[in-house]
C-alpha cells in the first residue's frame, strides 16, 4: 500500500480514535500519545491492512485495547474519564453555563459507570457508531451491547436528575 493510499484511508477516521482515546485515558496528551502509537501500528502494518473488511472499526478496537491496557499499566494510576467536547455558539451565556454545567455533571457520573458502559456510551453516543460495529469492536452480541448503553444511561440519567432535584450530593 502507498503512502498517500494509506493517509487517504486512515485519516477519515483519525478524530474519532483520538476522542476515543480521550474518552478513556487522562489527558490530552496521553490521547495524543495513544493515537500517534495506533497510527503508528497501522502505519508499520499497512500491507495487511487491506485484508479487514472495515479498517476504521479495526482501529476503534486497537484503540480501545491500547487504551484499557494503558489503564491498567502502573504509570495510570492517575487518569481518569474526561469529556468535554459539547459546544454550542447558537446559544445565551446562561444556557452556556448552564449546558457546561451538565456535561461536568455527565463526566463525573461517568467516571464512576463500569469500563464496558464508558466505553459503549463513547462509541453509541459520541462517536455515533451503529450497534453492529460496536459489537463487531468490543466482541459483544448487539443485545449485550443495547443492555448496557440502556443501563448506563438510565444510571446518568437517574443521578443527574438527583443532583438537579435535590442539588449537590
Amino acid at each position: 500500500m502507498k503512502q498517500a493510499d494509506f493517509v487517504s484511508l486512515v485519516v477519515p477516521f483519525k478524530d474519532k480514535v483520538f476522542r476515543l482515546a480521550k474518552r478513556l485515558l487522562v489527558s490530552r496528551e496521553e490521547a495524543e500519545d495513544a493515537t500517534q502509537e495506533i497510527l503508528l501500528k497501522l502505519w508499520k502494518h499497512k500491507e495487511k491492512i487491506g485484508q479487514y473488511n472495515n479498517v476504521e472499526a479495526f482501529s476503534m478496537t486497537m484503540t480501545k485495547n491500547f487504551c484499557l491496557d494503558r489503564l491498567k499499566s502502573k504509570q495510570a494510576q492517575n487518569l481518569k474519564i474526561v469529556h468535554s467536547n459539547y459546544t454550542d455558539n447558537n446559544s445565551s451565556l446562561q444556557q452556556q453555563l448552564e449546558a457546561r454545567d451538565s456535561m461536568d455533571w455527565v463526566s463525573k457520573i461517568m467516571e464512576d459507570l463500569p469500563e464496558q458502559q464508558k466505553i459503549i456510551v463513547q462509541l453509541r453516543d459520541i462517536e455515533h457508531y451503529d450497534f453492529t460495529e460496536i459489537a463487531k469492536m468490543l466482541d459483544m452480541n448487539e443485545t449485550a451491547i443495547r443492555v448496557s448503553l440502556s443501563r448506563a444511561r438510565k444510571t446518568i440519567r437517574e443521578k443527574l436528575n438527583n443532583i438537579h432535584s435535590y442539588g449537590i450530593k
